[in-house]
């Protein structure tokens, strides 16, 4: 499987250098084809998602753990939080955090709304809200989810083809190993495109504060410079090891956000910033069922800008999904599937509406009530990688903070890259939690190199063209995914109450059986305990 997905990602590094102005060309095409036809499948897909895990939750599967059925969480809340804290920024919310509202606000999501209005503003902030809110999480969780409940409650390995096992399994024998070896190669590329992806950004916007601050030149050649001193430092982290690399920079990133966010909220117009993000929020809420089925079918123009962010964000997300749920399920063993979902589509949202309400809200209020309006907008709309240090300008000590935001998007690249070849490795290594040194080495190169190609050919486009390519084929894999889950539950919550059944069955009489009776009730209801005793009766009449 190595072999295989690594060749494939080096044919389209070597067809892409080979033929730039051709591959840029099919990407575009891509780009635009993809969105039109499957845009639907993205919007309804992540929509999906969002209801099946929320029901879940509620559901009485909810209580099934995420391990053996009596452990307890590897970590604290607070860890567990603090982690899922890390894992909600990125470099692409560093690009888009303050971007994407003036973008919004320049050129609103409906055509027949003007722009640069208090209107336009307050829809700005709302859709932004709602592209790195709980959809985005859901389809990160929804993977991490299925990835944690096999590897710590059925003890297999989280590989793609482990999960739908039951339904290869129902294949020729023939045909069983090649299908379970493609959908694991197509995984592996799916997550090696979105992490480019992100990657991407991450080298966009630093040649972009360079070149606005010291001039350094918008070339292929800056380009290619960034992306191999994040590789020195990237293999420099490797060699320390995943656990004192990435914690230690992980660490960093958090510390550098926070601060930004801090000096930003309390020098800036503070109280609007706050009035922004709760507004913010309620219009969020109000408007979730709207904006996550919201198609323009019966205007030619409408869908443009729906592909343009809500379709590209869903297939990015999907595309990136196998690394990042795999991330969040390692850290989430021994919590039940209710307390799973709901710190996942809590936390980490929360964390994203508030980067984007502090910087998004505060570059609002420069172009709405600022002397310098117009000049947050144009710079962005001109390239939007220059924002964020346009932004910095107009604020004091801006040379610092700009130089810390370039300090913060290069660590937060070197520490995908870190986390996401040792995740890639781990793929390619039948789902070895500790794949060797040279596997993660040569993905993080293979990684890099591809991302450098998707710049060259096609610039952001071409970017988001891989992340829709990627995510395309993932898309039904996925529902595959979902499926051989729901049944798994539906099994495994069986034996569980049988499993109730014979302990409750076995308690001792008299005064100790209401100990024994209380320590099911840590975890089981009184609704359960009738359940058990309903499945317990129908087994033993089965029989």
């Amino acid at each position: 499987m190595y072999t295989g997905s690594a060749l494939i990602i080096l044919a389209l590094v070597v067809v892409g250098a080979s033929f730039p102005k051709a591959f840029g060309n099919f990407a575009n095409s891509a780009l635009n084809s993809i969105s039109h036809v499957f845009g639907w499948l993205y919007l309804l897909s992540v929509f999906g998602f969002v209801i099946f895990l929320v029901g879940l939750a509620f559901s009485r599967y909810g209580k099934i753990r995420l391990g053996e059925p009596y452990s307890q969480p590897e970590y604290s809340f607070f860890s567990w939080v603090s982690m899922l804290l890390a894992a909600g920024f990125g470099v692409g919310l560093v690009f888009y955090g303050l971007a994407e509202p003036v973008l919004h606000y320049l050129n609103p999501p409906y055509d027949d709304m003007p722009g640069s209005t208090p209107e336009s503003a307050r829809y700005a902030i709302q859709y932004s809200f709602f592209h790195w809110g709980i959809s985005q999480w859901a389809g990160f969780s929804i993977v991490g989810l299925i990835i944690a409940y096999f590897q710590f409650r059925k003890n297999k390995s989280g590989l793609v083809s482990t999960v739908v096992q039951p339904l290869t399994d129902k294949l020729p024998q023939a045909a069983r190993q090649p299908t379970s070896d493609g959908l694991n190669i197509l995984a592996v590329v799916a997550t090696v495109m979105g992490v480019a992806t992100s990657l991407g950004l991450g080298v966009l916007q630093i040649n972009g504060g360079l070149n606005q601050m010291f001039g350094v030149p918008d070339t292929t050649l800056w380009k290619f410079i960034i992306l191999a001193v994040m590789c020195g430092c990237y293999t420099l982290s490797s060699y320390s090891g995943l656990d004192k690399g990435i914690q230690w920079l992980s660490n960093i990133n958090l510390a550098l956000c926070l601060g930004l966010m801090g000096w930003v909220l309390f020098t800036g117009p503070t109280i609007f910033i706050l009035n922004t993000i709760v507004v913010g929020i309620g219009d969020y809420i109000q408007n979730f069922i709207a904006m996550s089925l919201r198609m323009d079918p019966f205007e030619d123009t409408g869908e443009d800008w729906i592909s343009t962010w809500t379709v590209f964000y869903w297939a990015w997300v999907i595309a990136w999904s196998p690394f990042v749920g795999t991330f969040v399920a390692r850290i989430s063993k021994g919590r039940t599937i209710r307390e799973y979902v709901m710190g996942v589509l809590i936390v980490p949202p929360l964390l994203a509406c508030g980067f984007i309400g502090v910087f998004g809200g505060a570059g609002l209020h420069m172009e709405l009530f600022g002397d310098a309006a117009g000049t947050l907008t144009a710079a962005a709309d001109k390239d939007i990688t220059s924002a964020l240090f346009t932004f910095f300008e107009m604020m004091p000590f801006s040379n610092a903070l700009s130089i810390l935001a370039m300090c913060l998007i290069f660590v937060f690249l070197v520490t995908s890259a870190d986390s996401a070849s040792y995740i890639v490795a781990q793929m390619t290594d039948e789902g070895s939690l500790e794949p060797p040194l040279y596997k993660r080495l040569s993905w993080g190169l293979l990684i890099s190199a591809i991302c450098l190609t998707l710049i060259v050919a096609g610039g952001l486009k071409g970017l988001q063209t891989g992340a829709l390519l990627a995510a395309l084929p993932f898309v039904f894999v996925l529902y595959c995914m979902v499926f051989v889950l729901a049944k798994e539950l539906r099994d495994d919550r069986r034996r569980m109450l049988l499993d109730l059944y014979e302990k409750h069955e076995s308690m001792p009489v008299g005064a100790d059986a209401f100990e024994a009776r209380d320590i099911l009730n840590d975890v089981w209801d009184e609704e359960d305990l009738e359940d058990a005793d309903d499945e317990g009766n129908r087994s033993q009449t089965e029989s």
